[in-house]
């Protein structure tokens, strides 16, 4: 009887170590492989992030200073407000009509979750652009205000006309296609945020 009593005394110690030491270790083992799948998959991401950064790299670079620097006109990387003014100020002189009462950044509120300026100057619209607001008054005839708006629409630099107010100076009603009317642009236009 002794005989029997042994062994299983034995066997019993050998359960009670395994579960006491082995289980544990072997638990840890695979959080282990669970945490190496977590970073070899990490890792295979990574390199697909690479290679599309590569081909992306590769495109642009393809991309010719010329249309480059179009691109970067066209939708610039900061508001660049003063380049703006100029612009059109430059689209405005062939036709006699000059810039007066610029008004941009009113009263700016910064919001600190969304990273906007609010009260109508700098608006997040998505989270990849910003919108700017600009207000300008100027005068000229009818025919010049076409003609401004035309080459301001060929522009690269995109920009929208929110609204025109415009009144008649009343001293000027000798013809009505050489009348002098007040206008006043509310255009918004874009940039990037990085």
């Amino acid at each position: 009887m002794t005989r029997f009593i042994m062994p299983i005394v034995l066997v019993g110690i050998a359960v009670a170590v395994f579960f006491t030491f082995t289980t544990p270790l072997y638990n840890e083992i695979a959080e282990l492989r669970a945490t190496q799948a977590s970073y070899d998959e990490a890792l295979a991401n990574s390199k697909a992030l690479e290679n599309e950064r590569d081909k992306l790299t590769q495109k642009f670079n393809s991309i010719g200073s010329d249309n480059l620097e179009k691109l970067r006109k066209l939708l610039p990387e900061n508001v660049d407000n003063i380049r703006l003014i100029l612009e059109i100020e430059n689209i405005a002189a062939p036709y006699g009509m000059t810039l007066r009462d610029v008004k941009y950044n009113v009263a700016p509120i910064a919001t600190a979750d969304a990273g906007e300026i609010q009260g109508g100057i700098i608006n997040s619209v998505s989270s990849d652009y910003g919108v700017w607001d600009l207000e300008f008054s100027t005068a000229g005839t009818y025919v010049n205000l076409i003609s401004f708006l035309k080459d301001l629409e060929s522009n690269l630099r995109i920009v929208d006309v929110s609204s025109i107010d415009f009144s008649s100076s009343g001293d000027n009603l000798n013809a009505a296609t050489s009348q002098t009317y007040q206008y006043r642009f509310k255009i918004k236009t874009y940039w990037l945020k990085n």
